[in-house]
């Protein structure tokens, strides 16, 4: 039986949420790869600051003279680099958080395109359904035409 085929009257509406989920994925994917940037930044600043402190211990631990000035000069490096190092952790609990959301609205995505795959195929079934029943109908009543006429 030939007839108009399957047509899925919210398939727009399916093909944006499919490109909505694949958005999503793609802005999960940037969050997580500045979140791995800002990881290495804060490793950096922590073995910068490490090293710092070590160099202060270094010249202080000396003996020698070491004059005023360049106590202070040492002082003022290892204080911007704990700054710099505070930043960094900071960026990275902000980076977490925007990975946390990005994963949120990818996972929201995910599940409104699946329920509308969902919903297209049990259409598609139920269209095979009827299609076939009608079908059976069809060669029922050619059954009973040949029968009837067979008789006569």
């Amino acid at each position: 039986m030939t007839g108009p085929s399957h047509r899925f009257r919210l398939e727009r509406v399916r093909a944006v949420r499919e490109r909505k989920k694949k958005l999503a994925q793609r802005e999960l994917a940037d969050a997580i790869s500045r979140r791995t940037s800002t990881v290495a930044e804060l490793r950096g600043a922590e073995d910068e600051l490490a090293h710092a402190r070590e160099e202060q211990r270094h010249t202080t631990a000396c003996g020698g003279s070491v004059s005023a000035a360049e106590l202070l000069a040492h002082q003022a490096f290892l204080e911007r680099t704990e700054a710099r190092q505070r930043q960094s952790a900071s960026e990275l609990e902000l980076r977490e958080a925007e990975v946390a959301q990005r994963d949120a609205e990818l996972a929201t995505a995910a599940t409104e395109h699946k329920m509308l795959e969902r919903l297209s195929e049990r259409r598609r079934v139920e269209y095979a359904r009827e299609l076939a029943r009608r079908e059976v109908g069809m060669l029922d009543e050619i059954a009973t035409m040949r029968f009837s006429r067979s008789r006569a």
